[in-house]
């Protein structure tokens, strides 16, 4: 399994719209920037069949310091998430499927 990095995934967009890699890098960059930024503002982007992108509470829990062993409490704090959609789910499973 290869990771695909945001050069590569670049140069895949353009090279899929017959456009410049600056112009899909700009793509890019703008199509992360907005979901960043509708995120942090509390909306949920839905891209249907592909996945949502919102951000979740986590509640303050108990942890382990792991050079002292000792009991700590980790704060509660706000992460971003993603949850796959069917046909993404659908998509891989035939292609993971397909590559045994």
């Amino acid at each position: 399994m290869a990771t695909i990095g945001k050069k590569e995934l670049v140069k895949l967009i353009a090279a899929k719209m017959n456009t410049t890699q600056i112009e899909a890098d700009k793509f890019v960059n703008t199509f992360i920037d907005v979901i960043e930024n509708q995120v942090a503002e509390g909306n949920r982007v839905r891209l249907i069949g592909f996945g949502s992108f919102d951000k979740r509470d986590r509640g303050a829990r108990r942890g382990l310091d792991i050079r002292s062993g000792k009991p700590i409490t980790i704060p509660a704090t706000t992460v971003p998430a993603f949850t796959s959609g069917a046909e993404f789910r659908k998509k891989v499973k035939k292609i993971a499927e397909e590559s045994k």
